[in-house]
């Protein structure tokens, strides 16, 4: 089991993680990006494989390290193989879904759920399978005095887009 006392002081980023699934490669280059971005700020990621979702993790825990090290040159810890729902689910996962529901319940879906916590030890935020790493900034904010990450919202980028068309397009004065 993984003791979060060794990361006090840092914001982390953990993920379960998946060798054989469709969002492999877009999320792990993506962690990789975030990683060595933020990696000297205060973020570390933490990578669980989890076997539970499709049957998607199923190698040895050296095997699983030996391809996430060969094919993605990530630096970034990767654990070994837990589980994160059911009787049998890591302590560490009970601890961060409690509190921090998904759309369906507590239990993970699939595989690259994310949870975020704080330098203080406090789980912040949950982020879905489908979320890019990449959709991720870490930011300082003395508010919350230290980093955090925040999720780009989405849903507000049309508002944003209509705005700047209108700017650009309509806000033309005539003169007669």
């Amino acid at each position: 089991d993984v003791d979060l006392a060794t990361y006090k002081g840092k914001v982390l980023l953990l993920v379960n993680v998946a060798s054989k699934c469709g969002m492999t490669n877009s999320n792990y280059v993506e962690l990789n990006q975030l990683y060595g971005k933020y990696k000297d700020k205060g973020l570390e990621i933490l990578a669980f494989p989890c076997n539970q979702f499709g049957e998607e993790e199923p190698g040895s825990n050296d095997e699983i390290a030996d391809f996430v090290c060969t094919r993605f040159k990530s630096e970034f810890p990767i654990f070994d193989k837990i589980e994160v729902n059911g009787d049998n689910a890591s302590p560490l996962y009970k601890f961060l879904k409690s509190g921090k529901w998904g759309i369906f319940g507590d239990d993970i879906q699939w595989n690259f759920a994310k949870f975020l916590v704080d330098k203080d030890g406090q789980v912040v935020d949950r982020y879905y399978p489908t979320t890019s790493p990449l959709s991720l900034e870490v930011v300082t904010d003395s508010q919350y005095s230290g980093y955090i990450i925040l999720e780009i919202i989405w849903f507000m980028l049309p508002l944003i887009l209509m705005e700047f068309f209108f700017y650009c397009f309509c806000s033309e004065t005539s003169v007669s």
